[in-house]
């Protein structure tokens, strides 16, 4: 095997041993050592002229598939509801009758006029059914054309976890919430196995520009297929986490997986379900009501008992859990459950599995400790607080004191692991490690101090969140996260350096290079 050479470097390894290099050595697809002086042979070397070289950043949650896909899909991200039917009616002009249009962004929070309908989406687009994923991924918004493919009407019950918003005649207006998004989900064509590698191929390619090299992914059964047939076709060029839905939890332990088996591109993390829903649409599970109303306290997902039979199910199999929770009430379920799950654990003499909370986003104070004592790891987005920031004040007022805190998790001795999302949010993990770091939007708001500027995280405790972090939460700790001989030689190349760049600059540091198995697979310099 052949070696090569990055030198005239400053290379932050991320290992502690060893934090700082000049020239790194690779052999097969692996750091094979590490050098604090440039050496005198050049030979096969590449002269990175005082470039910045980090390991490979990792996204410790999106949605693979969803986000490869909605590249294509309308952007309803807009700042008013007019706006959005406008991009709709656009696409509908162009698209012919009887194709589903799709879209992805919107937030009714934002716009004046709150929730959109079915009638009004009908105005614009009569010839075609139109299904709007809200930013949230929580809830959505169909025409009449679609509500009708989905067999939904006012005699359409509520399914469970899920509600149907209706009129004051209980029609359906068009909105869905929670598991109502799979009436219509359910039917619409799927692609194929292909066509989704296809689209997940082109996805990765624009991972690589801003860095990631790694992804923790929470999409579906097609998503895992899509991946499977990159991997064989040595096509798949990111090294994937995947976690198994709950529902096929049997199937799994059958089929005798378990959380860790795969290989160095594609393996098998923990069991995904959902404790709760989601701020925007006011679904998260809060332990007191939303402000602004005397009894609405969102939508619980999953009870205590449900979670311990879930959690002791899996940890028979081998597999860990990764569950969803975002009020206070679904985390303090979701804390309970682990803390008895974890006596399981000892009782059945079960190594420890590496369970994780999705999202986190507000705690009680009493619970906040809870994750570090239960060894249990904190898979946060801080790109959420900053998109967040707004709602957070209308509907939780003094709570946000301890929302979308990884900083107080740092401080407890919890493993943080930083993701974005995506597509709820934008992958790029620079804008991630701002908000962190600032906790302030790309505009400034709220001011300099930022948004609770006690949470506020040390840029190297984000960098550590994006690297380090990820790897153990993913059990790659010995593999990746580092640039540490032997481990894997995945990184990315900077022509700024985050330690001492401005902390505006954050969010604009893109890669001029980046590197996943000893290969260049992005490259501008």
């Amino acid at each position: 095997m052949k070696s090569f050479q990055l030198t005239n470097a400053r290379i932050y390894t991320m290992d502690p041993r060893q934090p700082l290099a000049s020239s790194l050595v690779c052999r097969g697809g692996k750091v094979e050592r590490l050098l604090a002086e440039d050496p005198l042979d050049s030979k096969n070397s590449l002269d990175l002229g005082g470039r910045i070289v980090l390991p490979g950043l990792i996204d410790a949650h999106l949605h693979l598939r969803l986000y490869a896909e909605t590249l294509q899909y309308i952007d309803c991200e807009t700042s008013t509801k007019e706006d959005c039917l406008e991009k709709v009616a656009k696409r509908a002009a162009v698209t012919p009758p009887g194709e589903w249009i799709r879209g992805h962004g919107w937030n009714h929070n934002h716009w004046s006029t709150g929730y959109g309908t079915a009638a009004e989406l009908d105005q614009i687009s009569p010839h075609n059914p139109v299904y709007l994923t809200g930013k949230s991924l929580h809830v959505s918004w169909a025409n009449s054309a679609a509500l009708k493919i989905a067999g939904i009407s006012d005699k359409t019950p509520d399914p469970p976890r899920g509600t149907l918003l209706r009129d004051e005649n209980e029609n359906p207006t068009g909105i869905l919430f929670e598991e109502a998004v799979n009436l219509v989900e359910n039917i619409i064509p799927s692609p194929s196995v292909e066509a989704t590698a296809e689209s997940i191929q082109r996805a990765q390619k624009e991972l690589w520009k801003i860095g990631l090299t790694g992804v923790h992914d929470f999409d579906r059964e097609l998503c895992y297929h899509a991946l499977q047939y990159l991997a064989e076709r040595e096509q798949l060029k990111l090294r994937v986490l995947k976690s198994i839905p709950a529902k096929y939890l049997p199937t799994a332990i059958e089929m005798g997986l378990r959380t860790g088996l795969g290989n160095d591109w594609l393996w098998i993390g923990g069991v995904k379900d959902f404790a709760d829903g989601a701020l925007g649409p006011q679904t998260a599970a809060m332990l007191e009501p939303y402000q602004g109303s005397s009894t609405n306290r969102g939508m619980p997902l999953l009870t205590e008992e449900e979670l311990l039979e879930l959690g002791s199910a899996a940890a028979q199999g081998g597999f860990s859990l990764a569950i969803h929770a975002i009020g206070d009430q679904a985390n303090r379920t979701v804390l309970n459950a682990l803390e008895k799950i974890r006596s399981y654990e000892r009782d059945q003499g079960i190594k420890p599995l590496p369970h994780r909370i999705e999202h986190l986003q507000l705690l009680d104070p009493v619970d906040v400790p809870r994750l570090a004592e239960l060894n249990i790891t904190a898979s946060m987005q801080p790109i959420h607080a900053t998109s967040d920031m707004k709602m957070a004040d209308k509907y939780w007022g003094k709570r946000t004191a301890y929302s979308y805190a990884s900083q107080l998790q740092f401080q407890q001795g919890a493993r943080v692991v930083f993701g974005s999302d995506a597509p709820v949010e934008n992958p790029n993990p620079f804008w991630g490690i701002h908000a962190a770091v600032t906790r302030r939007k790309a505009d400034g708001f709220p001011g300099p101090d930022g948004w609770h500027p006690e949470l506020r995280v040390p840029l190297g405790k984000a960098l550590e969140a994006y690297t380090i972090g990820p790897a153990a939460a993913g059990g790659k700790s010995g593999q990746q996260g580092s640039l540490t001989p032997g481990y894997w030689a995945d990184l990315i190349v900077l022509e700024k350096d985050p330690f001492s760049c401005s902390e505006d600059e954050l969010r604009e540091l893109r890669p001029s290079g980046t590197m996943i198995d000893g290969e260049w697979v992005w490259r501008d310099f």
